[in-house]
């Protein structure tokens, strides 16, 4: 039997390293497909306006071309309302996926999301706050997001302080308290709803909450894209240290990696960049849970590798989710988050059942 064992381990590493896929041809074929999705996700829609007009409206809206007075309209739809909504999909798909990334090995749990601080049903009080009884009206457009915002960061500060112990921000502690947090402000937000005096303002909440992107503008692109960026730039510097993170915090510690303030520096990134998609978009569930697993099974376990793959996995799924969210039962638009557990349950469901993939693992 021993001699078996030494035969047996490096074909079990030959398999793993089988099942990952090239890093660069992987990437140019996902930035591709990225490409086209959002070309794809700009030109269909209710309106019908056709692929000949949409690339000429892009191209005009690009190089500060001219348009018929007859074609206003139509270019409005394209240049004002689908493109920058594709580009917040692919903004909001791409720091779900990497916020997941670094929660599941921060908290070193295979099924956390970004949503498992509390963070998200945090901004949903602040964000109904506004579509409810019309606060901070002063602040006109950015009223939502900025009250959206401001509240993740108030729930963001409270997990901090209750999770914090002499001994640091424990796995356990972040998870029960983000869960204990997410469920009291899950049960102010349901009577914020209940409390609505106008049908429409409560359907509004509703859909705010299962996560929209009918929002979208060009003001709320560029400020959650840098957000989202530079999260994401700063979980890449910490690769190496998030596998060892995710190996315990004793492996870590002899690694050279101080656990603790890891943590901390995870927990504000992880927060920020949580509660600035959530604050443009809602609450989207699955995104931050499935597309982790799924980098994982393309490149393997390494978080250099998958941080890398996620953000660009998560942008053309959430393209795709909100072409099908406008198309599906048009002209009637169904919340985001709908049709991302429809997918997602599915997906979770396959994972578990295929041979050989440990959540969390290669």
């Amino acid at each position: 039997m021993s001699t078996d064992l030494p035969a047996a381990a490096p074909a079990a590493r030959t398999r793993t390293a089988a099942r990952r896929l090239p890093l660069p041809p992987l990437i140019a074929g996902l930035a591709a497909a990225l490409l086209v999705s959002l070309l794809c996700c700009t030109a269909l829609g209710a309106a019908g306006i056709g692929w000949g007009r949409t690339l000429r409206y892009l191209h005009a809206g690009l190089t500060g071309g001219t348009i018929t007075t007859d074609e206003l309209p139509a270019y409005n739809v394209v240049w004002e309302l689908r493109l920058p909504r594709a580009l917040l999909a692919a903004v909001v798909g791409a720091g779900l996926s990497a916020v997941g990334v670094a929660v599941q090995a921060m908290v070193r749990n295979a099924l956390a999301d970004p949503f498992v601080l509390g963070i998200s049903s945090g901004a949903a009080v602040g964000a109904n706050a506004v579509l409810i009884f019309g606060a901070l009206g002063s602040l006109g457009v950015w009223a939502l997001s900025g009250a959206a915002f401001t509240a993740a960061l108030i729930s963001m500060a409270l997990v901090y302080a209750v999770a914090r112990t002499r001994q640091g921000l424990t796995p356990l502690r972040l998870v029960l308290t983000g869960s204990a947090m997410y469920y009291g402000f899950s049960a102010v937000t349901t009577l914020m709803v209940f409390s609505a005096e106008r049908g429409e303002a409560a359907r509004s909440a509703m859909m705010w909450l299962l996560g929209s992107l009918g929002g979208a503008s060009w003001a709320s692109v560029p400020i959650a894209a840098a957000v989202v960026a530079a999260g994401t730039g700063c979980l890449l510097w910490w690769g190496r240290s998030l596998n060892a993170l995710a190996m315990g915090d004793e492996t870590a510690t002899t690694l050279g990696v101080d656990p603790d303030r890891l943590r901390r520096l995870l927990f504000v990134v992880t927060a920020a960049v949580t509660g600035a998609v959530v604050a443009v978009s809602g609450a989207i569930g699955f995104v931050g849970l499935m597309v982790p697993h799924v980098a994982r099974m393309l490149v393997g376990a390494d978080h250099r590798r998958v941080l890398t793959v996620a953000p660009l996995l998560g942008a053309v799924l959430l393209v795709w989710v909100d072409v099908v969210s406008r198309l599906l039962l048009a002209p009637v638009e169904l919340p985001v988050g709908v049709i991302t557990a429809l997918i997602g349950v599915p997906c979770f469901v396959a994972l578990m059942r295929r041979h050989g993939y440990v959540f969390g693992g290669a």
